[in-house]
């Protein structure tokens, strides 16, 4: 990553922890969750700022888009290699999550609340011949 892509990133990192969530830099308001997943390859924690669609008490939805680029975010990797990590979130706090890629009928039925969240996704969609895959981040519940 570019020092000036991880400077963007940490800005945006100290500006949802500052202010609970909420971040007015390219008007993400609160629609961010901060994904602390391992590196694939290296174990290395990274944190990564991505749109997150709080489907239900349970469950967040992220998309791979990388702003239409050809190829996927190096986070999805990530979280398929490691699907157990936590996610900071503008209501819900830290919490325990496994990662779930969609598939495709699940995956095509959540892209719309992307484009309603931000227009933009339905723009990486045509920047791209790859389908964005959506992963599902849900909650470990603890049962006894």
């Amino acid at each position: 990553m570019s020092e000036r892509r991880q400077d963007w990133t940490q800005t945006i990192i100290d500006e949802f922890r500052a202010n609970n969530g909420t971040v007015s830099t390219a008007g993400f308001g609160r629609r961010l969750v901060l994904m602390h997943q391992r590196g694939a390859h290296s174990g290395i924690e990274r944190v990564t700022p991505v749109t997150g669609i709080h489907r239900d008490d349970n469950t967040w939805l992220v998309a791979a888009s990388r702003s239409g680029s050809p190829q996927n975010p190096g986070w999805y990797y990530n979280l398929l290699a490691h699907p157990d990590l936590t996610i900071e979130t503008p209501d819900d706090g830290t919490v325990q999550v496994h990662a779930r890629e969609l598939p495709r009928a699940e995956r095509d039925a959540a892209w719309p609340l992307f484009v309603a969240a931000n227009p933009a996704f339905a723009g990486y969609e045509q920047l791209t011949t790859r389908v964005i895959p959506v992963l599902a981040l849900e909650r470990h519940t603890v049962t006894g």
